[in-house]
C-alpha cells in the first residue's frame, strides 16, 4: 500500500468513511464497514448511477435474494470456470493468488495457465511474501462461499458472486412486466461475495462487495441504440485488444472502425465515462480497456473495462460486457423454462419446416392426466432434440424418455407472424466500492508544507453539502446558525451544525471530509450596519467568501447543487 493511500484510509477511519471489519476482534482481510459519513457517500454514487439508468434510460430495477441454489450456478458456469489460481508457500503454507505475484514480471498475467506461472516463479525467483519460502504448485480454486438451504445438507446453496443471475432468472417475471417487448433494461444493486485468495489492496479486493448491475436485453439482430448519435462525437481513451496501445476516438469512429463491436455496447461504454466523470473521477487518469481474448469471462462475447488509476496502479472498476445469449441459453437448458422473446415480422410468412409433433393416441392411456401437458412439451421440442429416435421432455419436474410411439418428425407449411429468439445481454457492472474508494483517492489532497488536507468531493456525491457555524456559540449566533441549518437540513441536503473551536479548525474539519460550502453566522449578522441580516458563505475549492442574505441561504445551496457556480452568486 502506497503512502497516499495508507494515509487516505487513516482519513477515512478517523472521519468515519470506513472501518476494518470486526476490528476489535483483529479484523479480518478483504472486509470492511461503511461508517456515517461512508454510508452517505456510497447512497449517493447509487443515486446518481439510479439517475441515468433509471431516470434517463427508464430501466427497471428488481432486488433479489443473495443465497442461491446450486442449480443457477451450475446453469451460469460459475460452478465448473469460476476459480483464481492459488499456490501455497511449501514452508510456511501462506496461501497467495498465483498471477498477482507475476505482476512486474509480464505484462498480462491474468492469461497465464498454471504451468505458465510456474515457470514465472521459477524464472523470476518469485518466493513466498511471507517468510521467503519455496512456493509450491498452482491450482484452481473456486471463489463462491458454499452454504446450505435448509437443516442439514438438504441443498446447497451458495453465496452470488454477481448480482446478474437474480435478473437472469427473473427474465420470463420482467419480460411480462414489460409486456413481452425488447429492448428491456434491469438493474440491481446489492451484496456479492467471493472468496478471495489473498486480499491485500484495501477497498479494491474485498470478500463482501456492493455492485450495481445493468441487463440489457437486447434482440440479437438489432445493436442499434435511439440515443446513440447524441454522443457518437464525443471522445474515448481505448486500448482494444488488436493493438494493446492507447488510442483516443469519437464513439462513432470506433464503431465504424470495428474497435467496439456495436453501437449499444458503444453507447454504454461511454455512458459509464459519463457517469464515472460527473461522480469526480479524473478523466485523465481514465481509460478502456478491452479484454484479451484469453482473459475474456466464460460469459463475455467482448468485455471493456473502465480502468482508473491509482496509487495501486491501473485499476478496474467497471465492466462492460457483451453476454451475448449466453446467460438465457444456459438458464433455459438448465431450467426447461421457454426465455426466448417472439419478434413479430412486419408481414406473415409461409415456410417450410420439420415439427416434432404428439401422438396423443398413444399418450392418453400411458400418461393419463400428465397427457395434456406431456404433449405440450413434445411439441414445445425442436426436431434437433430427437437423438436416435428418441426424445426426452420434463413435465413437473420429472423427466420421460419417450419413444416413436409417442412422437413423431412431420414436415409441414405454415404461415407464420414471428419467430422466438434468444435475447442478447449488454451488461455495464459497476464495482460500488472500487467507484468509492477511486472517488476519494481522485479527491485527496494533501498540503505536506501547510500540512492541509482537501477531499474535493463533486457536489452530487459530498457526504455533508453545507456547513453551518456560529462565530460564537452565545448571542444570539447560534440560533441564526441552527435555523440555517435547520432549514436546509430539512430541505432534503445533508448539512452540518459545528459550534466548537476556531473558524479555521471547523473550515479545516469540513475541508477534509469534502464538504463543498460552510456557512458563517458572525456578529454583523445580527448588529446594525450594511451586512445586517446576511451571512458569510466559503467555497471549499477557491477559499472564496461572499455575504448572502439568511433569507436566501437554502435557496443558494439549492442552486449552488443544481451546478450554478458559487462566482456567479
Amino acid at each position: 500500500m502506497s503512502d497516499d493511500s495508507a494515509d487516505l484510509m487513516g482519513l477515512c477511519k478517523r472521519r468515519g468513511f470506513i472501518y476494518p471489519a470486526f476490528e476489535i476482534y483483529g479484523g479480518v482481510a478483504g472486509m470492511f464497514d461503511y461508517g456515517p459519513l461512508g454510508c452517505i457517500l456510497k447512497n449517493n454514487i447509487v443515486e446518481a448511477w439510479r439517475h441515468i439508468y433509471k431516470g434517463r434510460e427508464g430501466f427497471i430495477e428488481i432486488d433479489s435474494e443473495t443465497v442461491n441454489p446450486k442449480d443457477v450456478f451450475k446453469a451460469s458456469g460459475h460452478i465448473d470456470n469460476f476459480a483464481d489460481l492459488i499456490t501455497y508457500c511449501t514452508e510456511c503454507q501462506a496461501p497467495f493468488r498465483a498471477d498477482h505475484l507475476v505482476k512486474g514480471f509480464v505484462d498480462n498475467p491474468d492469461i497465464l495457465t498454471p504451468k505458465q506461472l510456474e515457470e514465472e516463479f521459477e524464472k523470476h525467483d518469485i518466493r513466498c511474501l511471507e517468510c521467503g519460502g519455496k512456493l509450491g504448485p498452482v491450482d484452481e480454486f473456486n471463489l463462491m462461499f458454499k452454504t446450505h438451504i435448509g437443516p442439514g445438507s438438504a441443498r446447497v446453496g451458495y453465496m452470488r458472486p454477481e448480482t446478474a443471475q437474480g435478473i437472469f432468472v427473473n427474465y420470463p417475471n420482467l419480460y411480462r412486466y414489460n409486456r413481452e417487448r425488447l429492448p428491456l433494461g434491469v438493474i440491481q444493486t446489492g451484496r456479492s461475495y467471493r472468496n478471495e485468495i489473498a486480499p491485500r489492496q484495501g477497498m479494491i479486493r474485498m470478500r463482501e462487495f456492493n455492485q450495481m448491475e445493468v441487463e440489457l436485453f437486447v434482440d440479437p439482430d438489432d445493436k442499434d441504440w435511439a440515443r446513440f448519435p447524441e454522443i457518437e462525437n464525443e471522445s474515448l481513451d481505448l486500448i482494444p485488444n488488436t493493438t494493446l496501445k492507447l488510442t483516443t476516438m469519437t464513439v462513432k469512429e470506433a464503431v465504424e472502425k470495428g474497435v467496439i463491436a456495436n453501437r449499444v455496447l458503444a453507447y454504454f461504454v461511454y455512458t459509464t465515462k459519463q457517469l464515472l466523470t460527473m461522480l469526480g473521477i479524473d478523466p485523465k487518469r481514465l481509460r478502456f480497456r478491452e479484454h484479451e481474448k484469453d482473459e475474456m469471462a466464460h460469459y463475455a462475447a467482448d468485455c471493456w473495462e473502465a480502468e482508473v488509476l491509482l496509487s495501486y496502479g491501473w485499476t478496474e472498476i467497471v465492466g462492460i460486457a457483451d453476454r451475448g445469449c449466453w446467460d438465457l441459453s444456459r438458464h433455459s437448458q438448465f431450467s426447461g423454462q421457454d426465455l426466448t422473446h417472439f419478434k413479430k415480422f412486419d408481414e406473415p410468412k409461409e415456410v417450410e419446416m420439420d415439427k416434432v409433433k404428439a401422438k396423443n393416441k398413444a399418450l392418453g392411456p400411458r400418461f393419463k392426466a400428465k397427457a395434456k401437458d406431456v404433449a405440450a412439451a413434445i411439441e414445445a421440442c425442436k426436431p434437433e432434440d430427437v437423438k436416435d429416435g428418441k426424445l426426452s421432455v420434463t413435465v413437473d419436474g420429472e423427466t420421460y424418455d419417450l419413444d416413436g410411439e409417442c412422437f413423431e418428425v412431420v414436415h409441414v407449411k405454415e404461415k407464420i407472424s414471428g419467430e422466438r429468439v434468444i435475447p442478447h445481454v449488454i451488461e455495464p457492472s459497476h464495482g460500488l466500492d472500487r467507484i468509492f474508494y477511486s472517488i476519494l483517492e481522485h479527491a485527496y489532497d494533501h498540503d505536506e508544507k501547510e500540512d492541509y488536507t482537501v477531499l474535493h468531493l463533486r457536489p452530487i456525491v459530498a457526504p455533508i453539502k453545507v456547513g453551518v457555524f456560529p462565530l460564537m456559540e452565545k448571542d444570539g449566533l447560534d440560533k441564526v446558525a441552527k435555523d440555517i441549518y435547520d432549514a436546509i437540513h430539512r430541505s432534503g441536503a445533508e448539512a452540518y451544525y459545528d459550534g466548537s473551536g476556531t473558524i479555521g479548525k471547523r473550515y479545516a474539519r469540513m475541508d477534509e471530509i469534502g464538504t463543498p460550502w460552510c456557512i458563517t453566522v458572525d456578529y454583523e449578522t445580527i448588529e446594525d450596519g450594511a451586512n445586517k441580516g446576511t451571512v458569510t458563505i466559503r467555497d471549499r475549492d477557491s477559499k472564496d467568501q461572499k455575504r448572502i442574505k439568511v433569507e436566501d441561504a437554502k435557496a443558494i445551496i439549492d442552486s449552488l447543487l443544481a451546478g450554478k457556480d458559487f462566482k456567479d452568486l
